[in-house]
């Protein structure tokens, strides 16, 4: 069977903008999509990365270069509904460890639909507790059972041991997916896993 391992943290707009490509590929291909929460932030600090913003932040044609590349990928995809959190960078601690507690429950589509919705659709401070709480429960899940359960320490070292391993896999950003075990990064190589997939 052919699988995208695709990895995400809500606090990406590209990883975002990749969600809204991935099942597109998956139809044309016929793979299946094995998402993985992990938390960007341990994956920065893990590997000594930086989020674009602090690496670029004071090169100002580098960062007006970034915003322009977005638009056209999203005029390529037809991607109309984003809309650039008022709030970035948003702490997704919270909504990393609900995505777990999701996983686990078999809901985690209709969580990363609602989590990259209030993230990047109809943006929200999705890092304030009760912020997150009415938002998912707004979109039809239980944000107050999902927010109890982040708080559990088994959900905790879960999102702890699922970033550990994507780093040993290779990760130090995100988006990331593989296709068995070939790396790809950033939302401009969904051509390439595209292509992988179609050999």
């Amino acid at each position: 069977m052919k699988t995208i391992d695709a990895y995400f943290d809500f606090g990406s707009p590209n990883a975002y903008l990749a969600w809204r490509v991935l099942p597109g590929i998956a139809q044309r291909t016929g793979a299946t999509i094995r998402y993985h929460p992990v938390l960007l932030g341990g994956i920065f600090k893990a590997t000594g990365n930086q989020p674009p913003l602090m690496t670029f932040g004071h090169v100002s044609s580098k960062l007006d270069y970034t915003q322009r590349e977005m638009h056209r990928f999203m005029e390529r995809h037809k991607i109309t509904e984003f809309t650039f959190n008022p709030h970035f960078p948003v702490n997704t601690l919270l909504m990393m460890r609900m995505a777990v507690a999701a996983q686990e429950d078999n809901q985690l589509d209709a969580f990363m639909s609602a989590g990259f919705h209030h993230m990047w659709e109809d943006p929200k401070n999705m890092g304030d507790r009760d912020t997150a709480i009415a938002a998912l429960t707004a979109s039809g899940l239980d944000g107050a059972q999902l927010a109890e359960r982040a708080s559990g320490m088994s959900i905790k070292k879960k999102l702890i041991t699922l970033t550990e391993a994507a780093i040993e896999r290779g990760l130090f950003g995100l988006p990331s997916h593989f296709v068995g075990e070939e790396h790809y990064f950033g939302k401009d190589t969904l051509w390439e896993v595209e292509e992988a997939l179609s050999r």
